[in-house]
């Protein structure tokens, strides 16, 4: 039986994110990671391009989707939890802990009638709950720090971390979100820096530095000798104190207030008003960060 599962990222520039598609070579079983249903926030157009072009990878592959998986509700882009569904019938799942991250979003939106309760996916993973793909053992680990709801899978010899660890030039990913911090993120990369040497590292974003080629694969030895982070703040409280200080210069991503009202509910757009359009609500003077133009 392997543990090696294959792995296969298409990455999104609008977002600079990357999706996977997770499949066990034996039994042609896969599971899809964090897919981007495109959203312009100029225009507030949707389209379905890179969860189709994902549909027409695993079609090509003679895979069968046996999982639909977000590692946590993103702020930067749409999830295409819900559309691939649709598509395909596999379930959706997501860590328990976003039930806390719904309550909390639910009153920014003021949504008292928004059920708080995980309903919108098929499953909820506790920490240190498994499953498989395929034949291939996987287990999920809770890691939060960049929202309250992150966590890791591990599938075979794959972690996919997502906001926990960038690639080692880019270091890690801000804890200042509502709900964040930077001493469970800490907590939950010393957590990942665990797992054995060899195992290999899947990340959700990538903003090339300097330029380069989107990457997003590395491993764990990697990451703890090469990354900007982690291999120059070998403390908590240093490394506590860096993320704070570089969270204080970024701004809000530019669809936190948009994503999250989708994300929140597994990747359904807002029902149909009585002219049959969706509206999203965007609340006023919320979140710090504002990017002001001088």
């Amino acid at each position: 039986m392997t543990t090696k599962p294959e792995v296969t990222g298409f990455f999104d520039p609008r977002t600079w994110s990357i999706q996977y598609v997770v499949a066990d070579p034996e039994t042609k079983k896969c599971a899809i990671v964090d897919p981007v249903l495109d959203y312009d926030e100029k225009s507030a157009a949707t389209a379905t391009t890179h969860a189709d072009n994902i549909l027409k990878f695993i079609a090509e592959k003679g895979y069968e989707v046996e999982w639909i998986l977000d590692t946590h509700p993103h702020a930067d882009h749409f999830s295409a939890a819900a559309y691939l569904k649709d598509k395909t019938g596999a379930p959706t799942a997501i860590g328990e802990k976003v039930v806390e991250v719904q309550k909390l979003w639910k009153d920014f939106y003021n949504w008292p009638d928004f059920p708080a309760d995980g309903s919108q996916w098929d499953k909820l993973f506790a920490d240190g709950e498994t499953f498989k793909v395929g034949n291939i053992d996987a287990k999920v680990m809770f890691s939060p720090g960049h929202t309250l709801a992150s966590i890791t899978y591990v599938i075979g010899d794959a972690a996919f971390v997502h906001d926990t660890l960038f690639m080692p030039d880019s270091g890690t990913a801000r804890a200042d979100f509502p709900g964040g911090s930077a001493q469970q993120l800490w907590k939950s990369i010393q957590d990942i820096l665990a797992l054995p040497d060899e195992t290999r590292i899947f990340t959700g974003h990538d903003y090339q530095p300097g330029g380069r080629e989107p990457l997003w694969e590395s491993t764990v030895a990697e990451q703890k000798a090469r990354n900007i982070h982690m291999s120059v703040h070998k403390t908590e409280a240093e490394f506590i104190a860096a993320r704070d200080a570089r969270d204080k210069t970024l701004a809000m991503p530019k669809l936190i207030l948009h994503a999250l009202q989708i994300n929140t509910n597994a990747g359904r757009l807002p029902a149909p008003e009585d002219n049959g359009r969706r509206y999203l609500k965007i609340p006023m003077n919320l979140l710090e960060g504002a990017a002001w133009d001088d």
